[in-house]
């Protein structure tokens, strides 16, 4: 198949590229390698793929109709994964404007694309987010969302809203995925395990928000890119409209995240308690099992594995 991946050389962008490679397919990978972190870093990531003859990368914004409609018309695509996005809850409170032009009005660029290109299968990528500081756990994609309380989650919202009205005007296939914090090699440096393993090695302070008690449902890459290809799968079954969870559907709190890091890392942690802030949720935890079901997800990475995993790619990579 031609596949558009969009957002291709983030973290789950280019491991997904990775992948789909591996399975032989023709991959258009497009980012904009914006400046949210070292876009080097990105670079770096898709480094792999980049030796594949059917791989091809361009540096193109979501928000450039012009240039995505330049794609669309030079490639005859069967799907478009659509990750591309602007992330992060407390940088979202800072700069919701940007958020709203990436994360929603980008979207809508990419499924008008596949409006006037007859691309009729779509994945699009949610966030667990979007569940706010829901009460009744865990989360189901039956429940409630309609209290986001960050304009990231309200963003995620407003994508999976933009893919209901296309799937029911335009008769497109598209399946939503609701990612659950996921983590591993070629995590941002701006998330919280890539964050303090630096610090660590690094004997600095890390600094834990309210008494170090949230919880997250910590996803493997590994899992997630599985459930993607799955997710592949089941929309060329002819199936409409759907949204998964995809996490491991077992929570780990902050302060425990921390506890394993340091038994990882061989390392005593100092840490800096701070207030709560505004825009994190309390608890992530995933009810997969609709995922289980109808996708046949199977995650397999404990959280204790992972880390090691993650730890030996970062002492890899900074040597």
């Amino acid at each position: 198949m031609k596949i558009l991946v969009t957002g291709g050389a983030g973290f789950i962008g280019s491991h997904l590229c990775d992948k789909l490679l591996k399975e032989h397919h023709q991959i258009i990978c497009i980012d904009n390698f914006c400046d949210f972190y070292d876009p080097m870093i990105k670079q770096q990531n898709i480094k792999e793929a980049s030796f594949y003859p059917n791989f091809k990368v361009f540096k193109v914004d979501i928000t450039d109709y012009k240039s995505l409609e330049n794609i669309f018309m030079k490639n005859n695509f069967d799907l478009v994964i659509h990750l591309a996005a602007m992330a992060g809850v407390r940088s979202s409170i800072e700069n919701p404007l940007i958020y709203a032009k990436v994360n929603i009005t980008g979207t809508l660029n990419i499924l008008e694309m596949c409006r006037i290109f007859f691309v009729k299968k779509i994945i699009f990528a949610s966030s667990s987010s979007v569940y706010g500081n829901n009460e009744k756990t865990p989360f189901s994609e039956t429940d409630n969302v309609d209290n986001p309380i960050s304009p990231y989650a309200a963003s995620k919202r407003a994508g999976e809203l933009l893919c209901y009205t296309y799937h029911s005007l335009y008769d497109m296939s598209i399946v939503c995925l609701r990612f659950f914090t996921v983590y591993g090699p070629r995590q941002r440096p701006d998330l919280a395990i890539y964050k303090f393993t630096k610090l660590i090695y690094e004997n600095k302070e890390i600094p834990v928000y309210g008494k170090g008690d949230t919880q997250r449902d910590y996803t493997y890459i590994d899992d997630i890119i599985d459930g993607v290809i799955k997710s592949i799968d089941y929309i060329f079954l002819g199936n409409k409209y759907q949204i998964f969870n995809l996490g491991e559907s077992e929570t780990i709190s902050l302060n425990e995240m921390i506890s394993i890091l340091e038994s990882s890392l061989m390392k005593k942690v100092k840490r800096k308690y701070l207030n709560l802030q505004a825009g994190d949720v309390i608890k992530t935890y995933a009810d997969i099992n609709k995922s289980k079901k109808l996708l046949k997800y199977d995650p397999k990475i404990s959280f204790d594995d992972g880390i090691k995993k993650f730890v030996a790619w970062y002492n890899l990579s900074k040597h």
